[in-house]
């Protein structure tokens, strides 16, 4: 009987020493699970064109910036006038400063939108169309802007010409170069075009250094109400500390009836 005891207990001993073996190899198999981190938006300033607000705002991502942009109601496109009154330099729609978090982490401070009813020179851009500038600059900066100094950027964008051009009635425009805005670098191949412009990506300089980017649309692409994208090149010149955007693209909230202006990915580090 002591034997058969014996027996059994050996017995139960490897049962629970298997069993406590698999428990172990199923802890070391399951994975940790994952620590999903939410996007945050955090809320900048909102200006009013043509009877509706066009707001700016910033993601976060375990508080880094993801990405930054605005969104612009249809509203706003619609409501445009035909006409507008000429002034020199030409008086911004609006000027809607970004999120602070934001400008820390990019050096981006605010959006200025302008509205051309009648578009401007060079040819390919005389067509209704808005300017949405998203300066690398304080606004007190920007607004110093004068056009006096006329020395350009040693480098720009591969493909783009930063052009001279005489407005009729205003004179030569070195480097395109408009008071409170600053220069427009433009692709060559839209300068050198007889069509005319739908959307484009300008790159502005002062006193040698980029200082905004600016999704130039006409109204007609706007009033199509889809979405697209804009290539943004590899800009030369950038202020120091400042993280450009390499990707943009304009999401259509069908529901919203607006449209989501995105800039993202940012390099890791300042360039």
């Amino acid at each position: 009987m002591s034997f058969m005891r014996q027996g059994q207990a050996d017995r139960f001993l490897a049962v629970l020493g298997g069993v406590f073996a698999l428990a172990l190899l199923g802890c070391a198999a399951d994975p940790e699970p994952a620590v999903e981190t939410a996007t945050e938006t955090i809320m900048g300033d909102c200006g009013s064109v043509h009877g509706a607000d066009i707001c700016t705002w910033g993601e976060t991502m375990g508080g880094e910036v993801t990405a930054f942009g605005a969104t612009i109601p249809m509203d706003a496109i619609t409501g445009a006038p035909e006409e507008a009154p000429m002034a020199w330099p030409p008086e911004a729609n609006a000027v809607v400063k970004l999120p602070d978090a934001v400008a820390t982490a990019t050096g981006f401070h605010s959006l200025t939108v302008f509205w051309e009813p009648h578009g401007h020179p060079p040819g390919a851009y005389l067509t209704p169309h808005f300017d949405f500038h998203f300066y690398s600059m304080a606004d007190e900066a920007r607004m110093a802007i004068d056009c006096v100094d006329t020395s350009k950027p040693s480098a720009i964008p591969a493909g783009y010409a930063l052009p001279d051009v005489n407005i009729p009635e205003i004179g030569d425009l070195p480097g395109l170069c408009v008071p409170t805005m600053g220069m427009h670098s433009l692709p060559a191949s839209e300068l050198e075009s007889p069509e005319v412009f739908e959307k484009t990506m300008v790159v502005g300089y002062y006193q040698g250094e980029s200082i905004f980017i600016e999704p130039m649309i006409t109204k007609a692409t706007m009033m199509q109400r889809q979405g697209f994208t804009l290539d943004i090149p590899e800009i030369p010149g950038k202020p120091a500390g400042a993280r450009y955007p390499m990707q943009f693209r304009a999401d259509f909230d069908s529901t919203a009836n607006a449209f989501r202006f995105v800039f993202s990915g940012f390099p890791a580090e300042a360039q």
